[in-house]
């Protein structure tokens, strides 16, 4: 079942938590590309007795290291997955099974549906989180309910169609938005996130926040 999938974990300086997130990734027998900065030695030597692909990053932010991952991909799906132990690997299974089942392209989880929710959201993240997905909604024609949250699993040859180029959090936006305007078919699935397990939270709500907005101003006006 898992075999052709991949997932793509960014991590930077989450030698706290990653290796727990790898020893819980154990049972499900999944590829695993690991993307880290080349001078993030303390998260290297924590996780190198862990069976994965260890990917240096040459591009720096969270973009960045999640474009890079996904050219390193091979199978026929991806799947971004957080190194903080945040996301669930038993919701794979499901986005799984709904992606083929649908016939969709990319499956993208949600936190505010019925029977969701984030042990980790603040209510500074849930108000923008929730201003982003509506002008996700109203200018982009997007029907997703939680734009931010990037527990993506998707067809790896459409995700290389797109040509992402944000190397920051605007890649959070920049991602559905150009698989929209493909008229790929995307489809959302019900998540629960988890309080992360270790380290620090790298978003910055104001900061990145207006660069999200920038963001989108720029790909509405398809600059």
């Amino acid at each position: 079942m898992y075999s052709d999938i991949t997932l793509i974990i960014p991590a930077k300086n989450e030698s706290e938590s990653l290796p727990k997130v790898l020893n819980e990734l154990k049972k499900f027998n999944i590829n695993k590309n690991v993307i880290l900065e080349r001078r993030d030695l303390l998260t290297l030597n924590s996780i190198k007795k862990y069976k994965c692909k260890i990917i240096f990053q040459k591009n720096k932010g969270y973009g960045g290291a999640l474009i890079e991952g996904l050219k390193s991909v091979n199978t026929k799906y991806f799947c971004i997955f957080n190194a903080d132990g945040s996301f669930d690997p038993n919701e794979i299974k499901i986005m799984l099974n709904k992606i083929n089942v649908k016939n969709a392209d990319f499956v993208f989880s949600t936190r505010y549906e019925k029977n969701c929710g984030s042990d980790d959201d603040t209510i500074i993240t849930l108000i923008g989180n929730f201003c982003f997905t509506m002008i996700g909604k109203i200018f982009f024609r997007l029907r997703l309910t939680d734009i931010l949250y990037t527990y993506v699993l998707g067809k790896t040859k459409k995700a290389k169609q797109l040509k992402l180029k944000y190397l920051d959090f605007r890649f959070c936006v920049e991602l559905p938005i150009k698989a929209n305007r493909k008229k790929f078919k995307l489809i959302t699935s019900k998540s629960h996130e988890r309080s992360r397990i270790g380290g620090q939270k790298k978003v910055n709500a104001f900061k990145d926040g207006l660069l999200i907005l920038s963001g989108m101003i720029a790909l509405f006006f398809g600059i």
